[in-house]
């Protein structure tokens, strides 16, 4: 038989461990990794917290991604981030908002940046972490994160008026090939 001691170490053992999961949950917000399946997260489209855009079209979004819109409202020049090639967020924007693979996305810069369309490609970072620092640090950025790596640092766009917890948001992060 265990002693009252004992017992009382392995209850609040016991709470605490619950009280840290529910309090996860709760930090994490709707879209947690435990809430949603993986094919199912959402890629949020994050801004500094200073832009005025609160809203964008799909097709807005497209020509922003595309290197087509150069200036926000404000005047601002956009300035484009994106994660490295082979990363799933990439291969989801692309796809969905750019409506090209990555091969074409690259032609498509190559070629606006040699005839003058385009006038500088997107940057590259290597992490959702290098992706909000650099939003947050430069007024005119837009990138994007999957939704549960959104913290107060950036603002997140609404896309067609919907947020990433929405459940007709139209960008979700398409789960891993099988192997």
């Amino acid at each position: 038989m265990p002693r009252p001691m004992g017992r009382w170490l392995i209850i609040g053992i016991a709470a605490s461990c619950l009280l840290g999961v529910s309090n996860r949950r709760a930090r994490a917000g709707p879209n947690a990794p435990s809430d949603l399946p993986p094919s199912e997260q959402s890629l949020a489209i994050v801004v500094n917290t200073s832009n005025p855009v609160d809203n964008l079209s799909m097709s807005e979004l497209r020509k922003v991604f595309l290197g087509e819109r150069r200036h926000w409202p404000n005047g601002r020049r956009i300035t484009l981030v994106m994660m490295e090639p082979g990363q799933p967020e990439r291969k989801a924007l692309i796809r969905e908002v750019c409506q090209m693979n990555e091969s074409d996305f690259s032609q498509h810069f190559l070629h606006g940046v040699f005839t003058g369309e385009v006038f500088v490609s997107p940057k590259t970072l290597a992490s959702p972490v290098g992706v909000r620092k650099f939003v947050f640090n430069v007024p005119g950025a837009i990138g994007y994160v999957r939704a549960t790596d959104v913290d107060s640092s950036v603002k997140v766009l609404r896309v067609d008026g919907r947020l990433p917890d929405d459940k007709e948001y139209g960008l979700r992060i398409p789960p891993a090939p099988a192997q």
